[in-house]
């Protein structure tokens, strides 16, 4: 699958301590056949003054997933947690009150979320959604 200018996209990070993190961007153009740039919407250049903008591969890009709406999440979902500025993976472990708890296993953390800053996980395999409900 190829992107196109405008196009909403997430791209995963591969950094150490970002990996298994989504961010959101959209493709300003495709310079080279399998690279794009793109601006991403939460993350600013180092000076905090505009958004980012940076050179990715097309194994880096992933369609922005379809919303599923849910209306609470149940012990060991899998989920996506929007924090620090992307969509980190994670487990539920429990909830108290309004707020779930997410392990994540790439740094061992334990935070609590709402559910507006939860989604269902959903992987990008062979050009489709796999749900992991």
């Amino acid at each position: 699958m190829g992107f196109s200018r405008g196009d909403l996209v997430e791209v995963v990070s591969k950094e150490d301590g970002f990996l298994g993190s989504y961010y959101e961007a959209i493709v300003v153009c495709q310079p080279l056949k399998k690279d794009y740039i793109v601006q991403y919407k939460t993350l600013l250049k180092d000076d905090q003054s505009d958004p980012l903008t940076e050179f990715v591969t097309h194994s880096e890009l992933r369609p922005v997933p379809p919303e599923i709406p849910v209306s609470r999440f149940n012990l060991n979902d899998q989920v996506d947690a929007f924090g620090n500025d992307g969509w980190w993976v994670g487990r539920i472990t429990g909830k108290i009150g309004s707020r779930y708890f997410v392990y994540f296993e790439c740094s061992g953390d334990e935070c609590g979320y709402f559910i507006s800053d939860l989604r269902v996980h959903q992987d990008w395999i062979d050009g489709k959604w796999v749900c992991s409900k």
